[in-house]
């Protein structure tokens, strides 16, 4: 290990590895500090391993959609094999990432880094200078100052669970509890509860769709609770006892598992960020639309700023930027977001991209809503799906796309697509002319819009 560089990654998943490759390429003398393993949330703790868990459970999905069509066959599912199924990838990765890095000439350190000035941090009491630094840090569950909060089980545990508990209560209703609840209900678990202390789960998701989902939801047998808020959760023997402020005042639920699903905050408590005169808010880390922190030496991008959405792709979009105006030694590039689509992964899975019908008319904008429940289309029947439907914002003037809303099989694909054709400008009627394989998901497009 070096004392001096001309660039310090701290963070070592999506937004800082790819950042510290292209300094590397580039000449730089480099290093990339991570304090847990490589490969950061995505392919260690969340989209990728979760993935991974939901593509096994869909076969107890499917099986139950195609009985009484022709399927003869009740599949059930071995944890524990499963979580070995999801090991392959999960465990191969952090050494893969660092063997990469170390072949790119990156110094690869491990510990938790700390400012100690505009150009200097602590790494396992040693100091470490530079000339520039890109943080990259990622985000962590949300605090939520309760009593009983140490005993909550965070998604990354969850998904190294060897054994699968029979009765799982998850805190909130956001992507990680909706997600981890189906996931949990399929692999056999008798009690699933999902809190959530809003009106309804996945807020920023249409009212529409998610209606439908929590339809299905309550069909697969977990029990949502809306307006139940937690207070304390305690433990009694091998036992937790969730103590909830619920429509009817206080009630409990008992259950061998509590997990942690309310949501993330930026992970920048220990950076000591002061030291380096780097700005933030609750929100994150402060950076203009090129990436830059207000220590001009210092980049920032991912969850860990108060940018654009926390999603993967978004992390690596923001990286790129900072990547480019670091070498640029100027404010080249700038952040333009174009339409991001979002999936939510249960079954059906539910996803969105643009404007909702409130934000659209918050802006005053003119445009048809068209919405249609879609069970008895052929895509849905071929494949037995109940739970289907769609909205697609057409704006009357122009004929454009201000907004996609998905539920049901293939949803995560076509969600894509409006987000090209949206992207590129094109009109309902430009994508109505649009010749797709057929019969494919793709090819049912043409009569959303």
């Amino acid at each position: 290990m070096k004392d001096a560089y001309d660039l310090i990654v701290i963070g070592g998943g999506t937004s800082g590895n790819g950042v510290a490759r292209m300094a590397a390429k580039a000449g730089w003398n480099v290093a990339s500090i991570d304090s847990l393993p490589y490969g950061g949330t995505c392919a260690l703790r969340g989209c990728d391993p979760k993935k991974m868990l939901v593509a096994v459970t869909e076969g107890v999905d499917w099986a139950d959609r195609m009985k009484g069509n022709g399927l003869k066959m009740q599949p059930s599912v071995d944890w524990p094999d499963m979580i070995a199924f999801k090991r392959t990838f999960t465990d191969a990765m952090p050494p893969r990432i660092e063997a990469g890095m170390e072949k790119a000439g990156i110094d690869v350190l491990h510990g938790e880094a700390r400012f100690t000035g505009a150009d200097s941090i602590e790494l396992n009491g040693e100091i470490l200078r530079t000339k520039h630094f890109h943080i990259a840090t990622g985000a962590r569950p949300i605090t939520l100052n309760i009593p009983g909060e140490a005993y909550l089980t965070t998604s990354t545990e969850f998904l190294e669970l060897t054994e699968r508990p029979d009765r799982i209560a998850f805190v909130g209703g956001g992507f990680i509890a909706m997600e981890f609840a189906h996931i949990s209900r399929r692999a056999g678990a008798s009690e699933v509860t999902v809190l959530e202390m809003a009106e309804r789960p996945l807020g920023t998701f249409d009212d529409d769709l998610v209606e439908i989902l929590v339809e299905g939801t309550e069909e697969l047998g977990i029990d949502l609770r809306t307006k139940a808020k937690v207070l304390a959760i305690e433990k009694q023997g091998e036992e937790f006892i969730v103590t909830v402020d619920g429509v009817g005042g206080a009630e409990t639920v008992t259950c061998d598992l509590v997990v942690h699903g309310t949501g993330r905050v930026p992970n920048i408590d220990g950076l000591n960020l002061e030291a380096a005169g780097v700005e933030y808010t609750r929100r994150g880390i402060q950076v203009n639309a090129s990436m830059r922190t207000s220590n001009l030496a210092v980049f920032a991008a991912g969850d860990c700023v108060d940018s654009g959405p926390n999603l993967t792709p978004v992390s690596a979009f923001e990286g790129r930027v900072a990547g480019k105006n670091l070498l640029a030694g100027k404010d080249e590039r700038q952040v333009k977001y174009p339409p991001i689509p979002s999936v939510v992964f249960t079954l059906p899975m539910v996803a969105s991209v643009g404007l909702s019908e409130a934000a659209a008319r918050k802006e005053g904008l003119k445009f048809d809503t068209h919405f249609e429940k879609t069970h008895d289309w052929y895509s849905s029947m071929r494949v037995g799906a109940q739970r289907t439907a769609y909205k697609v914002l057409v704006e009357q003037d122009t004929g454009k796309i201000l907004g996609a809303h998905l539920i049901g099989p293939g949803a995560e694909e076509q969600i894509n697509l409006f987000a090209m054709a949206m992207r590129a400008g094109q009109t309902a009627n430009q994508i109505k002319a649009m010749i797709f394989a057929y019969p494919s998901y793709a090819s049912d497009i043409g009569a959303m819009v």
